[in-house]
């Protein structure tokens, strides 16, 4: 489709909240990159439209699992609290995955697949996971990539350098990372490169973008502007 007739019809069901222009399965953005990367600020930019569905990060769950904050307890004690921690994001993550909505578009902040391609990862490259564990995780994510439908049409990698990361995570001061350090943030990102720009990985085949996150925070939204109509044109395979 011609991306002027998609861009209009995106416009009417913006303004009059009608979807049934669109296939029942939503065209699925997965948004990844390191902490602090600005996946956050590109979000909230699509969050204004009614046809998208942005589900953040579920943090919140993360830190309240039957009154338990796993997240904190990770960061205190990676190699305690790990697997319990990875478990449950496994979990969280399917379950967005797999909620039905009824918006054409759907955004995700992060996935099951950087869950296991690159937090999973990097707690096996540091020895934090037993090699039992991380057998049980990796066990778990191959079953449900098997045996569960995940729609992913297009990722958008926000490549952040680690320095930059560094500032934000200081800037923005949440409790739970207070002891992160550099070569952990440096090592994610080595990962994420890794994960999303090596030939051999299994999302290579999927359409990518990848963002400069090291844009400061004050015109993000002018770059995001930027990657609208190729969105735009890559949700056009929906007609």
């Amino acid at each position: 489709m011609h991306l002027k007739k998609l861009l209009s019809k995106m416009a009417f069901a913006m303004t009059n909240r009608q979807y049934y222009l669109y296939p029942k399965k939503p065209f699925t953005i997965l948004v990844e990159g390191n902490i602090g990367s600005g996946k956050s600020l590109f979000l909230n930019h699509f969050k204004r439209y009614p046809s998208m569905k942005v589900f953040d990060e579920p943090i919140h769950a993360w830190r309240d699992c039957g009154g338990h904050n796993l997240l904190d307890l990770m960061y205190k004690d990676p190699e305690k609290w790990g697997f319990s921690l990875q478990s449950y994001i496994q979990l969280t993550m399917l379950e967005q995955h797999v909620k039905p909505i009824k918006e054409p578009i759907k955004f995700m902040e992060r996935s099951i697949f950087s869950a296991r391609h690159c937090f999973v990862e990097k707690l096996m490259k540091d020895g934090m996971l037993t090699q039992e564990s991380a057998a049980v995780l990796d066990e778990w994510y191959k079953w449900i990539i098997n045996n569960v439908d995940i729609p992913v049409d297009l990722v958008v990698y926000m490549r952040t350098s680690p320095e930059i990361v560094m500032q934000r995570i200081k800037e923005r001061n949440r409790q739970e990372e207070k002891n992160i350090t550099y070569d952990f943030i440096k090592d994610l990102h080595e990962i994420h490169d890794t994960w999303l720009c090596d030939t051999k990985t299994d999302t290579k085949k999927l359409p990518l973008v990848i963002l400069d996150g090291n844009v400061d925070k004050n015109n993000m939204e002018q770059e995001f502007r930027k990657y609208d109509s190729y969105i735009m044109d890559c949700i056009s395979t929906l007609s």
